[in-house]
């Protein structure tokens, strides 16, 4: 793998863990036409999550501090976060676990990729619609996010296993339908991305730390796909909430739907 992939590879991961398009889906089609198809490659690609996941504890630092001393002192309001991240983390953890091997042989290809980014952008159209006509704001705030909207949301998260389907898309619409505010869903989403992402960048880290090391990617790459994810990935978490705090998702389901029927095409022309 030469540099110029890796920085390619990294701005992809930036750009597209925390918008609802799906980043591992992208990085599946990315890899495929830069013909990165390895083991060495596949494992790249999660292992650079590492760089997202550090722009969302550099992003929140003051959240994240104050929540710290909070569950050391025994306050209510971090325990209650703490909670609402263990339970939503659990269902995907368990799912993943088990499934992992079977999604791996079966959906890291074009095809399932498409299915899941067409789906995926006809329910987020859906859902925005549905919400503005009926002009549904939703609550504002963390506060908000109880042991119960936390399992909805973490058992919509067991649906972004399918890769294509979104973890953030997946994470923020579970939570409007618990009756959260699009932008406080995706805070949410953002602070779960840590023990997700955290849990599958170390173990599969781990597993491949052979194919990460060897000719075929090099540590090197590794490092700058890191950093390169990092920069992109906290430009992009300040905008994007910025941006849900004005507009919807729509937008980025009619662009999955759109890149869905490009790469279906293209699949079938082999």
């Amino acid at each position: 793998m030469s540099l110029l992939v890796a920085i390619l590879l990294g701005i992809v991961e930036g750009l597209t863990e925390y918008l609802p398009v799906s980043s591992t889906g992208h990085l599946i089609l990315v890899s495929q036409l830069l013909g990165e198809t390895s083991e060495g490659a596949k494992a790249f690609d999660i292992v650079i999550q590492l760089g997202a996941i550090l722009a969302v504890v550099v992003h929140y630092r003051r959240l994240l501090g104050a929540r710290l001393i909070g569950l050391l002192r025994g306050e209510v309001v971090s325990l209650r976060l703490a909670m609402a991240l263990a339970v939503a983390f659990a269902p995907a953890a368990a799912v993943g676990f088990v499934l992992q091997k079977t999604i791996k042989a079966h959906l890291f290809g074009p095809m399932p990729v498409a299915i899941a980014l067409f789906a995926g952008g006809v329910l987020m159209i859906v859902v925005e619609r549905v919400r503005a006509k009926k002009q549904i704001q939703g609550l504002v705030g963390l506060e908000h996010v109880t042991p119960g909207r936390a399992l909805v949301i973490g058992l919509g998260q067991c649906f972004s296993l399918w890769p294509g389907s979104s973890r953030s898309m997946c994470t923020i619409v579970a939570g409007q339908a618990t009756g959260l505010s699009t932008a406080t869903a995706a805070e949410f989403s953002f602070l779960l991305a840590l023990p997700t992402l955290g849990a599958a960048t170390l173990y599969e880290g781990f597993k491949a730390r052979h194919e990460l090391g060897s000719s075929s990617v090099g540590g090197a790459q590794v490092v700058v796909g890191l950093v390169v994810s990092f920069f992109v990935a906290w430009g992009v978490i300040a905008v994007f909430i910025k941006y849900l705090q004005r507009r919807g998702l729509e937008p980025f389901g009619f662009y999955r739907v759109a890149l869905s029927a490009v790469v279906l095409w293209l699949a079938l022309k082999g």
